[in-house]
């Protein structure tokens, strides 16, 4: 099964991190260790960019293809196949209220991240979501 992510868009640390992401149709992370982060992530993976305030803005597929960038490789991104920007972004209570729904009342999740491995059932779950309802 694949592992599904929720990836932040670095949009508080530098804006325009975010508008290339979804320009680009890339997920990214920036600078030592976040930038190793990307690494994880694995053809056919799910991988929903998360900005912060606004919830969930897009989701693709991981293309499994591992690029660098940047001065000393700063950057470490990921081409996302199947690339959706949201209409309306999926908020966190809603993300946490379909991750309960498929767990139980307890689940919980750490937003202060760059990097959040979900299991691929929820992804599943949040994708399934965004397909009837986002887009």
């Amino acid at each position: 099964m694949p592992k599904a992510y929720l990836v932040n868009t670095n949009k508080s640390q530098n804006p325009h991190n975010e508008a290339e992401m979804l320009e680009e149709q890339k997920v990214a992370a920036y600078y030592s260790p976040w930038k190793y982060l990307i690494n994880h992530i694995e053809a056919n993976d799910m991988v929903f960019l998360y900005s912060n305030g606004n919830g969930i803005i897009a989701r693709g597929i991981g293309s499994g293809i591992i690029e660098k960038a940047g001065e000393d490789d700063s950057e470490h991104y990921m081409p996302l196949v199947q690339f959706e920007n949201l209409e309306e972004p999926l908020p966190p209570s809603a993300i946490v209220q379909l991750a309960q729904g498929v767990t139980d009342e307890n689940y919980k999740i750490k937003w202060n991240q760059t990097m959040i491995h979900i299991q691929g059932y929820i992804g599943e779950e949040i994708w399934r979501h965004i397909t009837k309802n986002n887009m």
